[in-house]
């Protein structure tokens, strides 16, 4: 064959293979056998391989994944994807009708009801005809470039033949996993006697987030595409949502399985209860029903709020629930040591998925709802996604079926290593005292490598277990001990089906680590799971402390808990002692100055405080938490091997001088609407660099107001308290000094 023949012969059964695709996988009939379909594939392939020039990316041999990616990389969407406000009650759908109706006096409303997919929302964006990027919805700005595993979707078209060839074109919709390719994944899972999966819309998340595309094209993954994003340089642009849903059926696209048209609140209420009848019968999960506005003049009239569109709304069907039997109840053990008790059920199928777990909660809430070992019990999946049990059904109630007593249940002990347990009398929760437990060991270190923490990612999961079970790694800084050889050989398996980890995951697990060695301070006081420090907290104490030492031995923390120590005992005393309170007050001022000298604190505002009255970045239950952290036997102990193993934070210590300089040195900002040309959280960002602080509700404290489109109520009552209100241009302004 001539490179001239193979590259017609190419052509045709590329085209010839995609309209198979499109007739099997968004049409749902078939034209060929499966044998036939083969065929053409291989010969597909074979051609490819004899003359390597034909392979383009959007040849249908290309799903099948690439090499591995190293990470992903983010991706600015072109217009943002907007989360939908949610509704469970059908009055507040009519309220949500009367609201629109407000904003567009004498018109008409057109309205449509979708099925709401329970997937993972992404966008598609095609130029010249092909795709170029598919990405993850993110923050609804930025999301990750999942382009590869998103073209292992055979109904994901890879070129667009009606489109014009200098068009940009970014599509939304919602990528799921089958009810049938789930129940056929796990059904293969338990045959290989692994792990099976929790339910469809986790699986599908987890499998786009594989930075393996080889194993996402074999994930039964499955695309709905239900929106617009960008659109440049179509000839004639739909006026309205239906008009949309057939354009993209006819470029290729899977849409919505029904659609309703309606014209009034009791048309949209009938529709709802219709889709709630017919959604079991859809191939993919669905959790509600989407309500839009059809016409995209009354959308640009109604306009949108700061995070939602006011033309839209999403109505909530009640979570499904299921009777079963309550087989047995075991502990598990977390991080902090903390035991919480989980149903052993009989299995049940539920909202997608085979439920044979559930959360019990704590020991009160066993207690309150009587719970007993051999009740038939109601499950329901919270959110659809976390099973609970709601309640028992005691008529069903077996004669013999006893009280649950949590600690009896374990004669005191940690049913994993066997250490003593006591109620903590502060969070309703038992614990296992020995920190030197197992369980504890391995959700500390995956808590400690994750991403949030010290995106130590390489060495979570099963990787953790491994660690903690073959004795390498007891308490997360052992990892900086770990030698190459040690991880590279380390078993995931077992002794009748090993599997090492490799040479190669070892080297970059090994670098991971070394690289934490050195990332930022923040990021260490949080990895470290200090009681009640959480993200923010720890960015606070960073910006003040140059070392973890630093804050180990901190004057500030100390001055906080002096400070409110001494503010709790000034009631009554200037009766009954004045000396004694002309004391206080002195010292309780001058531990004020030093707080706001530092920025660790700024005057209180509020007229309830007259007595020196001062905000901090954190409050003395924080303060007295992370003292007693690294005051105690297991805080020294990391401090010293901190030191040991040459581990130094990277510090992010803001000088006071330096804070005093800033131009939004302790002003208080609240945002407010779209602003023009950046997001909220960029602009939020920009506040808290220049050293201002945001926050999310207006009241006589703030200083600022930026305001941008579509402002809300936020700006009606800074209007009324008489706080100034900027926009974006002058916001810059000020940024610039």
């Amino acid at each position: 064959m001539t490179q001239a023949e193979a590259k017609k012969r190419h052509a045709q059964l590329v085209e010839k293979i995609n309209e198979h695709n499109r007739a099997y996988y968004v049409e749902a009939r078939p034209t060929i056998s499966d044998r036939e379909y083969d065929a053409l594939y291989r010969e597909l392939c074979d051609l490819e391989k004899n003359f390597p020039e034909l392979v383009t990316p959007d040849s249908p041999s290309q799903r099948v994944g690439g090499e591995p990616l190293k990470a992903f990389k983010p991706v600015r969407h072109l217009l943002p994807m907007l989360s939908l406000d949610n509704t469970y009650s059908q009055d507040e759908v009519r309220d949500f009708v009367k609201r629109v109706q407000k904003l567009l006096p004498d018109e008409k409303l057109d309205w449509s009801v979708e099925p709401k997919v329970d997937g993972v929302a992404v966008s598609l964006r095609f130029e010249n005809g092909k795709l170029t990027i598919g990405a993850t919805r993110g923050d609804g700005v930025t999301g990750d470039d999942v382009t590869a595993n998103l073209k292992t979707i055979r109904s994901v078209p890879l070129k667009l033949s009606l489109v014009a060839a200098s068009q940009v074109l970014e599509v939304r919709g919602e990528v799921f996993m089958s009810k049938a390719g789930f129940e056929k994944l796990n059904a293969e899972q338990r045959a290989a006697g692994e792990e099976i999966y929790a339910n469809a819309r986790n699986t599908a998340a987890g499998s786009l987030k594989q930075l393996d595309p080889r194993i996402v094209a074999k994930r039964p993954l499955d695309i709905v595409v239900y929106n617009l994003g960008k659109v440049e340089g179509a000839n004639a642009h739909p006026k309205t949502h239906t008009e949309v849903l057939s354009w993209l059926k006819s470029l290729g696209f899977r849409t919505p399985e029904k659609i309703w048209h309606c014209h009034s609140a009791d048309e949209l209420i009938d529709a709802i209860n219709e889709l709630d009848k017919v959604r079991k019968n859809f191939p993919y999960e669905t959790d509600g029903a989407v309500i839009k506005l059809n016409s995209f003049a009354q959308r640009e009239r109604a306009g949108f709020t700061a995070k939602a569109p006011r033309w839209a709304i999403a109505y909530k069907y009640a979570a499904e629930q299921a009777e079963t039997k309550l087989n047995g109840i075991t502990i598990q053990v977390g991080r902090t040591g903390a035991l919480t008790p989980v149903a052993e059920l009989e299995p049940v199928f539920l909202a997608g998925s085979t439920i044979a777990r559930a959360t019990l909660h704590n020991e009160d809430e066993i207690k309150r709802k009587d719970i007993r070992i051999g009740d038939t019990v109601v499950i329901e999946k919270a959110g659809e996604v976390i099973p609970a049990v709601i309640s028992v059904v005691e008529s069903k109630r077996p004669r013999d079926a006893r009280p649950f007593d949590f600690e009896k249940f374990l004669h005191g002990k940690c049913p994993v290593c066997g250490g003593k347990i006591a109620r903590d009398p502060k969070y309703v929760v038992w614990r296992c005292e020995n920190l030197q437990c197992p369980a504890q060991a391995t959700r500390r270190l995956e808590f400690f490598t994750a991403r949030g923490a010290l995106a130590i990612e390489s060495v979570g999961g099963i990787v953790a277990d491994k660690l903690v079970e073959r004795n390498l790694v007891r308490e997360p800084l052992d990892l900086f001990e770990l030698k190459l050889e040690q991880l590279a050989t380390l078993n995931l398996g077992n002794e009748e089906s090993p599997r090492t980890y490799g040479e190669k995951n070892a080297t970059k697990a090994i670098a991971a680590i070394e690289r934490a060695k050195t990332f930022p301070l923040a990021r260490w006081i949080f990895a470290l799971a200090i009681p009640d420090v959480g993200k923010t907290t720890a960015q606070d104490l960073a910006k003040f402390h140059e070392t973890i030492e630093d804050v180990a031995k901190s004057e500030l923390l100390r001055d906080i808990l002096d400070y409110h120590e001494k503010i709790a005992e000034l009631p009554g005393l200037k009766r009954e002692n004045p000396e004694r309170y002309e004391k206080l007050k002195n010292e309780i001022s001058e531990i004020a100055k030093r707080l706001i000298d530092s920025h660790f604190a700024a005057p209180s505002k509020s007229k309830a405080e007259k007595e020196s009255g001062i905000v901090t970045k954190v409050g003395p239950v924080v303060a007295k938490s992370v003292l007693d952290f690294f005051n105690g036997k297991n805080g020294q102990k990391i401090l010293k091997r901190m030191r040991e193993l040459k581990i130094h934070p990277a510090s992010e210590k803001i000088s006071a001088t330096k804070v005093a300089a800033l131009p939004f040195a302790g002003k208080t900002f609240v945002l407010t609407g779209t602003l023009p040309n950046m997001t909220r959280e960029e602009a939020a960002t920009k506040i808290e660099s220049l050293g201002g602080k945001v926050s999310g509700s207006v009241s006589g404290n703030t200083d600022y107001v930026l305001a941008g489109a579509e402002a809300g109520s936020k700006l009606d009552k800074a209007q009324k308290l008489g706080v100034k209100i900027i926009d974006e241009a002058e916001f810059l302004k000020m940024c610039a000094g």
